[in-house]
Formats: C-alpha cells, structure tokens, sequence
C-alpha cells in the first residue's frame, strides 16, 4: 500500500508542476514597444496617419494614446486607445484623422500580468499644399 501511495503523490506533484508552467503568464515588463510611424520629430504631410509599433512577443493588447500637442502639456488627448490581440487582431497599427499640429503619441504592450512601460514620439501634421 505504501508504494501505491508513494506513486500517487510522486505523480500529484508532477501534475501540479505541470499545470503551473502552464498557468504561468511570461513577464514582458522589460521588453520595449518599438514605434515605427510616425517615427520621433518627423513631419506628416497627410492628415490620415498610420501609427505602427513592432509587436512584443507575449502581448495580448496595446494601450495607444495620442496627445496633442504633447502628454506633459497636453490640450487634449485625441485617442486613447487598447487594440486587443485576437482573432480579428488584423496587425500592429491603427489609423487616425488628425488636424495640422503637433503631437505626442505613445504605446505599451500588456498581457494578463504584466505591461511594458510607454514608448513616445512626437510629430508634427503640416498637410499645407495638399
């Protein structure tokens, strides 16, 4: 009998291992949300812009802000935005209408647990001559 209950909590504490590797949520708080466009000091000359980030492995959204003229300063914020990856999850970007201004936008990546710290850019919306 001793042997039978030797295996089944020798067995119970491998399964138990098991399912918490399982549960276990990775901790992306170190990683960095790369910005692409509007890249840091440019100038847009068109008033739809596309906000793109490099995705960071393990997130499951994206909280985008933009802020006009800047987040310390701000007037307004013109988005404040979480894109959730999923199945309809089409890609890291989202697009807006904005007017001639200067801006600041920013994006972190989260997961359940954990969440990077914001990546920012500024830009600047000059579509005169358009």
């Amino acid at each position: 009998m001793r042997i039978i209950d030797s295996f089944l909590v020798v067995v119970s504490i491998v399964f138990l291992a098991s399912c918490e590797e399982i549960l276990e949520v990775p901790d992306i708080s170190e990683e960095e949300v790369i910005l692409l466009a509007p890249s840091d000091s440019s100038v847009v000359t068109q008033t739809e812009i596309n906000f793109t980030w490099q995705e960071v492995f393990e997130a499951t959204s994206y909280h985008v802000q933009i802020a006009q003229p800047s987040f310390t300063n701000a007037s307004q914020i013109v988005a404040d935005t979480l894109v959730v990856v999923d199945s309809t999850y089409i890609g890291s970007k989202i697009t807006r209408s904005l007017s001639n201004e200067s801006y600041e936008w920013r994006v972190k990546a989260q997961n359940s647990d954990f969440e990077t710290l914001y990546t920012t850019n500024t830009f600047t919306v000059n579509s005169a001559g358009n």
